[in-house]
């Protein structure tokens, strides 16, 4: 009961990429890029089993983005016609490649991390692959016309991906969709049915994380935008309650989402998000332990996994590592009292 774990990133050590920053380019190349990256993930992955955290991921030290470091080995997508295009629904503009013809893997992404960091802990591990939704709304279209085509024909790839690390040892396969919190209309229409498209013939857990973003200036300003009640799950909660997704994540902490709604996710495994990543300072475990109860009051105690609420990759590297300490010590108090 009250499992641990993360949503997916930590930060990179000041000699991999520049610290405190979100997506920072490489300090690194070559060779001793690999190296830095193993190194990274090492680092990471015991700060882990030290802190108590009980289902360990890399943090994703391997790419500089969530979405471009699995996009960058995909055919079909050109590198050099940018495109600057509106992200979230016009939330913040970012220059995207162009998809301008059918997508396809050159090869497995992520596979030698997964081994590399198999054969390093003993622990449960999670992956997080983006989400087909989240792609689309991260990438430019010049080929598919519709959103829903191409979502499906991503699925299809990161289905391939995901069998191929199942196979290699990962416990638990986490699709993150950020944008489900911002398409609520298009997730009922077809986000829910790309994301099982991505999920199928899988017999790990599988995962959906969905927040309201790292704590950037453009998702700061977003939320003060969504006044006292942040509502945006109630609309595709009962939805993915009648998915095929195991596990559902998402941000609690510190933040105006109405706990009441997790009751809507009667039948999944629910990622309470515990931590917040906007602010750091570290929680107390008493902080932790009083969100975990809460989501107690709807859904059953067997039901919650203690989780952050989004990455933690544009924090301070010890702030990061307090956080995972605080998440671990607040699930064991909570553990201990119910």
């Amino acid at each position: 009961m009250f499992e641990t774990t993360i949503a997916g990133s930590l930060p990179k050590p000041e000699w991999l990429a520049e610290p405190e920053k979100l997506w920072a380019p490489w300090r690194l190349d070559g060779d001793a890029l690999e190296r830095g990256k193993r190194d990274a993930s090492l680092v990471w992955l015991k700060e882990q089993e030290a802190a108590g955290i009980d289902i360990v991921s890399n943090g994703e030290q391997f790419r500089e983005h969530f979405v471009h470091g699995f996009l960058k080995h995909v055919d079909g997508i050109d590198w050099n016609r940018m495109t600057t295009m509106g992200i979230r629904d016009n939330r913040y503009d970012a220059e995207v490649p162009t998809v301008t013809g059918p997508v396809s893997r050159q090869r497995p992404v992520h596979s030698e991390e997964v081994e590399f960091c198999r054969h390093y802990t003993s622990r449960r591990m999670k992956f997080t692959l983006p989400g087909p939704m989240t792609i689309c709304d991260t990438i430019a279209d010049d080929h598919y016309g519709r959103r829903a085509d191409m979502a499906m024909a991503f699925a299809a790839l990161l289905n391939e991906e995901a069998r191929e690390l199942e196979a290699l040892g990962v416990d638990v396969i986490q699709f993150d969709e950020p944008a489900f919190n911002v398409f609520m209309d298009d997730v009922r229409d077809w986000g829910i049915d790309a994301l099982q498209r991505a999920r199928e013939g899988l017999t790990c857990t599988t995962a959906v994380h969905i927040c309201y973003g790292y704590g950037i200036q453009q998702n700061l300003d977003w939320k003060q935008t969504l006044g006292d009640e942040w509502r945006q799950y109630e609309a595709i909660f009962p939805a993915l309650n009648a998915s095929t997704i195991d596990q559902v994540s998402l941000e609690c902490a510190n933040s105006h989402v109405p706990m009441s709604l997790v009751g809507l996710l009667a039948d999944k495994q629910v990622l309470v998000g515990a931590i917040d990543v906007t602010r750091n300072d570290i929680e107390t475990p008493e902080q932790v332990a009083a969100v975990i109860e809460d989501a107690c009051r709807y859904v059953a105690p067997e039901q919650v996994t203690a989780c952050t609420n989004c990455g933690l990759a544009p924090m301070p590297k010890a702030v990061a590592a307090g956080k995972l300490w605080a998440l671990a010590a607040g699930a064991a108090l909570a553990r201990e009292r119910l």
